[in-house]
């Protein structure tokens, strides 16, 4: 496990990154801006830091030429994020002293094998890469292997993004929708290993589509979780498990337990 500092005034950016690096067990902590991020590296010295480069007051540039001026953070990866991408800023940034560069939006695959990278130049190489640690403890089984299908429908995209995020680098194919209409679309172009669905949604909800995936015969075994942040009685929990859902979950929930649920179910 590694401390990760995040510095990102974007609490939506923080809450992903967050989200993706501790699926691999990582403790990441998070700075709103530059100045707050220099008093938490101060106070204690992480293992890497992401570092957004359009801050509110100090400028990404400025702090990480600040970190190479301190003996204490003189020598920890420091890697750049930006979503204003220009011909030469990679060049430029590694010049001002930054380890590497990440275009936003982050591309969940390759990313935590990117900045493990990073990770290996700070800390002693583990014999094995990290994995979640979770409550009750779910390692990644054959899910990384055989690739199990994941249709995920939600109307907001940042939920999407997070648990899209969480899946995808352990090897699940995630297939995402934002209306009932597509996701039923979806699942009859292409029968999933489990769905994902949240409960209230723009047009329609997530209660029609269960019965929709219940009443057609190709997809009625197919296992189907809730998601919701905003049903929390007990009667929409009742009713969910009445339709056949298998799961009812909260948000907020940690990554961890995510995983562990999708690996409970598809176990």
């Amino acid at each position: 496990m590694a401390d990760i500092l995040i510095i990102e005034d974007h609490p939506a950016n923080a809450d992903l990154l967050t989200y993706l690096l501790g699926v691999w067990g990582h403790d990441c902590r998070v700075a709103a801006d530059a100045e707050a991020g220099w008093q938490a590296a101060l106070a204690r010295r992480p293992d890497l830091i992401l570092c957004d480069i359009q801050l509110p007051g100090m400028s990404g540039d400025a702090f990480v030429r600040a970190a190479r001026a301190e003996p204490r953070l003189a020598d920890v990866p420091i890697v750049a994020l930006t979503a204003f991408a220009m011909l030469g800023d990679r060049e430029r940034l590694l010049a001002e002293g930054f380890d590497d560069y990440l275009a936003k939006p982050i591309e969940p695959e390759g990313f935590v094998e990117r900045i493990g990278m990073h990770l290996g130049r700070a800390r002693r190489p583990s014999a094995a890469p990290p994995v979640p640690h979770t409550a009750p403890a779910v390692e990644p089984r054959a899910s990384a292997i055989v690739r199990e299908r994941v249709l995920v429908v939600d109307d907001v995209a940042d939920n999407l993004s997070i648990v899209t995020s969480c899946l995808t680098p352990l090897g699940y194919r995630v297939r995402t929708a934002a209306t009932v209409e597509q996701g039923i679309a979806l699942a009859r172009e292409e029968v999933p290993d489990l769905i994902i669905s949240d409960v209230g949604m723009g047009t329609g909800s997530g209660f029609d589509f269960i019965r929709q995936v219940k009443d057609d015969a190709r997809l009625r075994g197919v296992p189907f979780v809730f998601i919701t942040s905003t049903r929390w009685e007990q009667s929409a929990r009742l009713r969910a498990l009445q339709l056949g859902a298998v799961r009812y979950l909260l948000r907020p929930i940690d990554s961890r337990v995510l995983l562990a649920e999708v690996e409970a179910v598809l176990g």
